[in-house]
């Protein structure tokens, strides 16, 4: 496959992931099971391990959970509530105790605080002078559904602590679930256990929740004030002290090995708990290590989900059917004979690429082996040749678009030196119908312009009836015409109106993004905005496709350069953009933060005594500083370690930069 066929597929994948985070998180009606949606989230992931081009903000890296319900009031939480990072073999549980050890930048004795991950709801429940005063759903991670009333009718959460040591205001987090015998008894209502819990929890009336029998495991808190114990296990008892229920199979561990035990034992027996559960969780019990070890953008680095195997289940490929995303990548997906998989009915099965059908020799009419190990989309393990008709026919993967009718490409990765796995659509912009719409669809989403009440069956209505065509369409809307259509009244058409009128208003950054420039996700398009400052600059930037300048900014690298010339070598493209700055009113970029290095930016050389780069240029961020790549004027400080590099030592000298050494970079901040 070539670069946009991997792109397709990966973006497809995106796609499926978001539908069914909206279907699990917010409407409490998941479709496929807890391994399947794993195994996408891996799936993605791998993808985007193994294609460095690959990321969006929608990545399963990035995201946590689901925007909240627009049926409760929203609460945004002090400390995000973020998912874990999956483990699913012993590799999987060695690179992540190699992390640790590589970004504190030593080897040291850990132990773990191991306990079973319940298949519930996660809850935060906020404390403030011993009282229950905020009950709140994970939602997004950042933003969560205010359900205290509902979370009070669970006898296992206390509504007030009496010991004296309890903290003035803390925010104690759980999981909400229901028991497999207490599930029995209303399993005509619920599809299953943890579906009984989340619907629920978001009744508007506390009283229907209340004739639900929930119940409540704490494991971990978000927000403290004064909680001084140094240990995970220690926090554990303290919340039975103060009245919490704690799984009683919590362990304290203290190698890989044992974990790998303890896991192989604990999967034999989940089948005879009284509750649901889809693996472990591993945390490092010392909360210094915790708080040094930080998080990524959706994870904590400290702690990681061992997951149990998957399931799987034999069916019939009834059709292969060929996706086409917004940046052109042709993905396959298989149309299967619904077939149950762990109490699921799965009827789709990613076929990843054309390589992997060839590899794998997957037809139409073929019996095969689904595995459901995590992916919302499952995948095929092999293909059942014996049971082949002899009539069945090789599948011919596409060479031409069955969207447009353009020839698709495979493209050469000149870091690999081979042809990407992805077959691309080579009509791009808006001259391909699949790709305009999921363009059109990208342009309107929460991380781009925002527009609410354009969704996307929206938008593929509009583009049906040539109400719009390019992004700039959508700002002279015809809303009369809009007001004739089914469904539509005079409310949700000024809500519309009112929304896109909001919009109008965009920072830089997601201006940018919103452009759906390939390998520039929202994180780049932050790096991209920061140092173009305007939407001035950044037009006389793409005018004169001077991006090299870029490869000074740390995080922007070839990949980012060559999708950036690619995209504006296409003049509707310039042009897209022209029109839209006279339209939108876009807001020069300013830099977030008044830490004490605001303004101020740093590079690393050489090897850090005790601290990690990863490590040290987070602190430096942190502290609202940036971090550079290279040396160059816009440098203000070159921080020199062991062995540093003579060169740019060298350079940093003749520029007038400052040469400092890890202790003199601390004696800034402190």
């Amino acid at each position: 496959m070539n670069k946009g066929e991997i792109k397709n597929k990966y973006n497809l994948k995106l796609k499926e992931l978001n539908k069914h985070n909206k279907l699990y998180y917010n409407k409490s009606k998941p479709i496929i099971s807890d391994s399947e949606y794993d195994n996408l989230k891996l799936d993605i992931l791998n993808l985007e391990q193994k294609y460095k081009y690959l990321k969006s903000v929608k990545s399963p890296s990035k995201i946590v959970g689901y925007k909240p319900s627009k049926l409760f009031e929203k609460y945004q939480h002090k400390v995000p509530m973020l998912s874990l990072s999956n483990a699913f073999d012993e590799n999987d549980l060695l690179n992540f105790e190699k992390k640790i050890f590589n970004y504190l930048n030593k080897k040291i004795k850990l132990n773990y605080s191991v306990e079973p991950k319940i298949d519930g709801i996660s809850a935060s429940l906020t404390y403030i002078d011993k009282k229950l005063k905020f009950g709140v759903s994970r939602g997004d991670g950042e933003v969560g559904e205010l359900i205290t009333e509902n979370l009070k009718t669970i006898k296992d959460i206390p509504l007030e602590i009496k010991n004296k040591d309890f903290p003035n205001e803390i925010e104690i987090r759980g999981e909400v679930f229901i028991k497999k015998n207490e599930f029995f008894k209303i399993k005509d209502k619920f599809a299953n256990p943890r579906n009984a819990a989340s619907g629920s929890l978001r009744q508007k009336n506390p009283l229907e929740t209340k004739k639900i029998p929930l119940n409540f495991i704490a494991y971990t808190f978000g927000y403290s004030r004064k909680y001084l114990k140094k240990r995970q296990s220690d926090f554990l008892n303290d919340l039975k002290k103060w009245g919490f229920k704690t799984n009683i199979d919590n362990k304290i561990l203290d190698s890989i090995d044992e974990l790998l035990k303890f896991h192989k034992s604990f999967e034999a027996k989940r089948f005879d708990l009284d509750y649901d559960l889809d693996g472990l969780v591993y945390k490092v019990n010392d909360f210094d290590l915790q708080s040094r070890l930080g998080f990524t953008s959706n994870s904590p680095r400290w702690a990681i989900a061992h997951k149990f195997s998957a399931d799987s289940a034999n069916t019939k490929v009834i059709t292969i059917e060929i996706q086409v995303g917004r940046t052109g990548a042709l993905t396959p997906v298989a149309k299967v004979e619904p077939v149950n998989i762990g109490g699921v009915v799965v009827s789709n099965a990613t076929l990843h690429n054309e390589d992997e059908i060839d590899r794998k020799d997957i037809r139409i009419g073929d019996l095969v082996k689904i595995e459901r190990a995590g992916d919302v989309i499952p995948h095929v393990i092999e293909v059942d040749k014996t049971k082949r008709s002899k009539s069945s026919k090789k599948f011919k993967f596409p060479t031409i678009c069955p969207s447009c009718g353009s020839n698709t490409i495979k493209e050469f990765n000149t870091v690999t030196k081979k042809y990407d796995a992805v077959r691309r659509c080579t009509n791009d912009s808006f001259g391909c119908e699949k790709i305009a719409i999921e363009k059109l669809k990208h342009f309107i989403s929460k991380e781009a312009l925002n527009i609410d009440g354009l969704g996307k069956k929206v938008v593929e209505k509009f583009w049906d009836l040539n109400f719009i065509k390019k992004p700039q369409d959508i700002f002279s809307l015809d809303y009369n015409k809009i007001t004739n259509l089914d469904g539509w009244g005079t409310q949700s058409v000024n809500n519309l109106k009112n929304s896109i009128e909001n919009s109008k208003t965009v920072s830089l950054q997601r201006f940018i993004y919103s452009l759906g420039i390939r390998h520039v996700g929202i994180e780049n398009a932050k790096l991209i905005s920061d140092n173009t400052k305007n939407i001035s600059n950044f037009i006389d930037l793409i005018k004169s496709k001077q991006f090299d300048s870029f490869l000074n900014i740390d995080g922007i690298g070839e990949t980012q350069i060559k999708s950036l010339k690619n995209f504006f070598s296409n003049k509707s493209n310039i042009s897209i953009v022209i029109e839209l700055s006279s339209l939108l009113k876009i807001q020069s970029q300013i830099l977030n933060g008044n830490g004490i290095l605001k303004g101020k930016s740093f590079m690393f050389t050489g090897k850090l005594d005790g601290i990690s780069r990863a490590e040290a240029k987070s602190l430096v961020e942190k502290n609202s500083g940036s971090t550079l790549s290279n040396v160059s004027k816009n440098l203000d400080y070159l921080v020199v370690g062991e062995k540093a590099t003579n060169k740019k030592v060298e350079q940093a000298k003749t520029l007038g930069i400052n040469i400092i050494s890890l202790e003199e970079l601390k004696n800034l901040l402190y």
